[in-house]
């Protein structure tokens, strides 16, 4: 098992979320329970996965939560570019939150992949 608390990973990914709920405090009302919910549920489920994911037995289960992460990543990315297309936040704002995006992705697929897992 891995202190979740003490993983990179997991800090970054936390750090975003509360860049994700900032971001979305601007959006137009009635998107709180569309695209400003859609958001934050899934800047949430990187941390939790990553810390759900540490408490598992096996490397190999830890492995799917951060694949699950992983996946939230990219569904971010893709509301964060609706968001773009709407206006809801500027390019520029879009682009800072899509690259810290990509830095976690990147460092979760180099953690996931240094995870020794065994077939069997």
């Amino acid at each position: 098992m891995h202190q979740f608390k003490e993983l990179i990973i997991w800090q970054k990914s936390r750090l975003f979320c509360s860049e994700i709920y900032l971001s979305t405090s601007n959006f137009p009302s009635e998107e709180k329970f569309g695209l400003t919910n859609q958001l934050r549920r899934a800047s949430v489920s990187i941390p939790s996965n990553i810390a759900e994911g540490s408490s598992r037995n096996s490397n190999k289960e830890f492995s799917r939560f951060l694949e699950i992460a992983i996946g939230s990543a990219y569904e971010i990315e893709t509301q964060i570019l609706i968001a773009t297309d709407l206006n809801f936040i500027t390019i520029e704002e879009s682009d800072k939150l899509c690259l810290q995006l990509i830095e976690i992705v990147k460092m979760i697929s180099k953690f996931r992949s240094s995870l020794k897992i065994q077939n069997v």
